[in-house]
């Protein structure tokens, strides 16, 4: 898509934008896989302004991706020169937006900082049972190359695969 344009979320109303998409992206599709009750926890602890503003402060450089001017996704990464890796901690694409080549287009972007900053691989972690994004992942060249378990407090856990690609 032509029309695609990302922007690095540096002021409150880029900010906020990513915490109404996370909202809406998160209530439609992880529900279904992870249960209402977990994704309102996650939401509360990690996806809200104030969560998100947190987390740049500590490193994240969040990202709004943009279909004519209104946001459609977004993706946070946190560049590790320690092992030469861009560690992708969300990305997400609304609904009606998947499909059409935008995610290939963000991926192509977060090659584009792996070279500015000399690393050499994209990883990320998924829920095992979101098959949707592992085979989109795939598609995209990121292979499976561990397991993990992370206990995010109040009895829930993230019961994820690790992917990686070499860029």
């Amino acid at each position: 898509m032509n029309d695609i344009n990302i922007l690095e979320a540096v002021n409150p109303s880029n900010i906020k934008e990513i915490e109404e998409l996370a909202y809406r992206i998160w209530n439609e599709h992880y529900i279904p896989i992870i249960g209402k009750e977990q994704v309102d926890y996650m939401l509360s602890n990690f996806q809200t302004a104030q969560a998100i503003e947190n987390q740049i402060k500590d490193g994240y450089r969040y990202y709004l991706v943009c279909h004519n001017d209104k946001g459609i996704g977004y993706f946070a990464i946190i560049p590790c020169r320690e092992d030469q890796s861009l560690f992708l901690s969300k990305f997400y694409i609304s609904k009606e937006f998947r499909g059409r080549g935008i995610a290939r287009a963000c991926l192509s972007y977060m090659e584009n900082i792996c070279r500015e900053y000399g690393l050499n691989s994209i990883w990320l972690t998924v829920n095992k049972y979101n098959s949707t994004a592992i085979k989109a992942y795939q598609r995209l060249g990121f292979n499976k190359v561990g397991e993990l378990i992370q206990d995010i407090g109040n009895g829930f856990i993230m019961d994820d695969y690790k992917m990686k690609k070499i860029v």
